[in-house]
């Protein structure tokens, strides 16, 4: 059953029979889930938390790179966290996810950094891919004088970010580092675009194909603006963890799945491949919230509890 606080939450939503993201063209559907990603709100303000904006370099051209840190700590040498924002690799942009970011911050007591990679269509995978890896090679280069701690990093993310967020893992132990603390996984589409896993299809994908967030159809037109044609990933190396054939020797995981989510099996997938190869995962369930509810933290508490256990799960694993 639908959490109550969301179901209100959403009912204004439905009212206005706001468009599915399927129906609507790149910039349209950008600017909708803006609208999505405001129901949040305002988070932390800068009394809490300070923010500046830094540039890596990318492949195609310098990188956008938000660095949140907590207000209290301003001259401390801090772990920091690598947040990737979701949105189906073709949505979402950092001023969305600005006030996710904040309270991660104060949640964590880390500094946050997040990326403004490329986004699909007009960026196909892996061009976001290699610039969230971009991203975190030059974060750890740049620890020292960022006043962040290098030995003591982990990556983070939602949706998209995450499947994202779990292939830098993949990537980090393949290259011999940066060696990270942790990964946290929300939600994410693991198999970059396949209909079924090591232990068969996705049931999730039609249990959950009408949301009540993410659709069947709007997940299909992310993969079709993210993967061309097939609309699947080529290979792990595209936002696909779930086709590595390796998941020994990665970090500690903690997967937070949304019970009403067509995503669902997908990261129940590769929590369990993650388990069966040894490597510690922290799997919790969130059986009455939807795909996306760290947007909803503000009007729906059970969210809201949701992300302070992601910020004291980052904590403990960067102390």
């Amino acid at each position: 059953m639908l959490d109550l606080d969301v179901r209100q939450m959403l009912a204004p939503l439905q009212a206005a029979q706001v468009p599915d993201l399927a129906d609507l063209p790149p910039e349209g559907a950008r600017a909708l889930y803006r609208q999505i990603m405001a129901a949040h709100g305002p988070g932390p303000d800068a009394s809490e938390v300070q923010t500046q904006v830094l540039h890596a370099p990318g492949d195609g051209g310098p990188l956008e790179v938000r660095l949140y840190r907590p207000a209290q700590a301003p001259a401390a040498v801090l772990p920091v966290v690598l947040f990737l924002h979701g949105g189906g690799y073709s949505v979402g942009d950092l001023e969305g996810y600005d006030p996710i970011c904040r309270q991660l911050c104060v949640d964590s007591g880390a500094a946050v950094a997040t990326v403004a990679y490329r986004l699909a269509p007009e960026h196909p995978m892996p061009a976001g891919m290699a610039d969230a890896w971009a991203t975190l090679l030059w974060l750890h280069g740049g620890c020292p004088a960022l006043g962040l701690d290098p030995e003591r990093i982990a990556v983070a993310g939602d949706s998209a970010g995450a499947a994202m967020a779990a292939v830098l893992a993949l990537l980090a132990r393949d290259s011999g580092g940066p060696v990270l603390r942790g990964q946290a996984l929300l939600y994410p589409p693991a198999a970059g675009g396949h209909a079924e896993g090591p232990q068969g299809p996705f049931l999730s994908h039609q249990r959950h194909a009408l949301g009540p967030t993410l659709t069947a159809r709007t997940m299909q037109r992310f993969n079709a603006w993210t993967y061309g044609e097939a609309g699947r990933a080529a290979s792990w190396r595209e936002a696909a963890p779930l086709l590595a054939p390796d998941f020994s020797g990665l970090p500690p995981a903690l997967m937070m799945l949304a019970g009403l989510d067509t995503l669902h099996d997908e990261g129940h997938a590769l929590a369990a491949a993650l388990l069966a190869a040894g490597s510690p995962v922290t799997l919790v369930d969130y059986a009455t919230l939807p795909h996306g509810f760290l947007s909803m933290a503000g009007p729906v508490p059970a969210a809201r509890l949701a992300q302070r256990q992601l910020g004291l799960w980052l904590a403990e694993r960067l102390r």
